[in-house]
């Protein structure tokens, strides 16, 4: 079995692993969503100081599975570097104190294996990753054969549903108040424009939208917050069905997926189902407990790694906080 901890930003979580079957034999995540809410966002300070109060108290409940590990594994990159911190010195303490090797996890890796927690891989994938840090397209052939396309050249997908909820005073985290808001509004009574429509540039951009709802925002009465959360979600996903589109012209998918914390977004897959028919692609999709950051994914990465020996040694990790793919 493999232990796996995850702490990149503002969730505690520990998994265990079963090696020969995948199967996930323990998984408990910590939200600290209470403790940020009143900031607007994640306070990084605050942030590593509850990962070290909820990681140890997560750890004592994996005790009973200690003699059958043989590896921990842990987020090294990418992530806060005060919190990547927290999981990597409680991993170092894990592998002196059971004298097991240390498993050194790439985050955006784990989000994509968080399509096969407790499956085997599918593999060649394009993936859409849209989180909080990130939006980006990737190319997978395997484990250490990903590619990345296409990624955001300023805000994310998620991270644009966080500020302009914090515009309209939903609190923190942002895409669920605006999803559910969504659904009561208009989508076509705002008509924002769609960001990069004219150019060929395979990229993302969410600066200029997150502006111009602003400026709605700004214009606006409390009871028009429903329309404008509509519009915003429907260009937002547009904007993501514009440019994949573009890149299918050339590269047709044939298994396709949606992953990261955003990916939970309903009315972004729905987009993506349609997207997809005409290439009779197939489309993989995390389940909703997974798609925000876990433990389980990161152990389910951690099962490859051990299979092919890539282990990192003690005085090899780091945390890398702003590592790509």
């Amino acid at each position: 079995m493999i232990l796996s901890i995850e702490s990149s930003c503002d969730d505690s979580a520990i998994a265990v692993t079963e090696i020969a079957t995948n199967r996930l034999v323990f998984h408990k995540k910590i939200s600290q969503e209470i403790e940020h809410s009143v900031y607007g966002g994640v306070v990084p300070e605050l942030a590593a100081r509850l990962h070290a109060e909820a990681l140890p108290k997560i750890l004592e409940q994996c005790e009973p599975y200690f003699r059958e590990l043989k590896a921990v594994a842990v987020t090294a990159s990418p992530g806060l570097a005060v919190t990547l911190i927290e999981g990597v010195t409680l991993a170092k303490a894990v592998s002196i104190a059971l004298d097991i090797p240390l498993i050194a996890v790439n985050h955006l890796i784990g989000h994509i294996y968080s399509l096969f927690i407790e499956k085997e891989t599918l593999f060649p994938l394009t993936v859409l990753l849209v989180s909080g840090g990130h939006t980006q397209v990737m190319e997978v052939k395997s484990l250490s054969e990903i590619t990345t396309v296409a990624k955001s050249m300023d805000d994310s997908f998620g991270e644009s549903f966080d500020k302009v909820a914090k515009m309209m005073g939903l609190g923190y985290p942002g895409g669920p108040a605006i999803e559910k808001l969504a659904k009561e509004g208009d989508r076509k009574r705002y008509n924002f424009t769609v960001p990069l429509l004219r150019t060929p540039q395979l990229a993302f951009s969410y600066s200029g939208l997150k502006n111009a709802v602003r400026l709605a925002v700004e214009k606006s009465e409390p009871q028009d917050y429903k329309d404008i959360a509509a519009s915003f979600e429907h260009i937002a996903s547009k904007h993501l069905i514009h440019k994949l589109k573009k890149y299918f012209q050339t590269n047709p998918p044939e298994n396709f997926a949606i992953v990261g914390g955003a990916s939970a977004n309903l009315y972004l897959r729905g987009e993506i189902q349609e997207l997809l028919k005409p290439y009779g692609a197939k489309l993989l999709l995390s389940e909703l407990q997974y798609c925000s950051d876990n433990a389980a994914m990161i152990g389910r990465v951690a099962v490859d790694m051990y299979k092919k020996n890539m282990f990192t040694s003690m005085e090899e990790i780091q945390v890398v906080p702003r590592m790509k793919m």
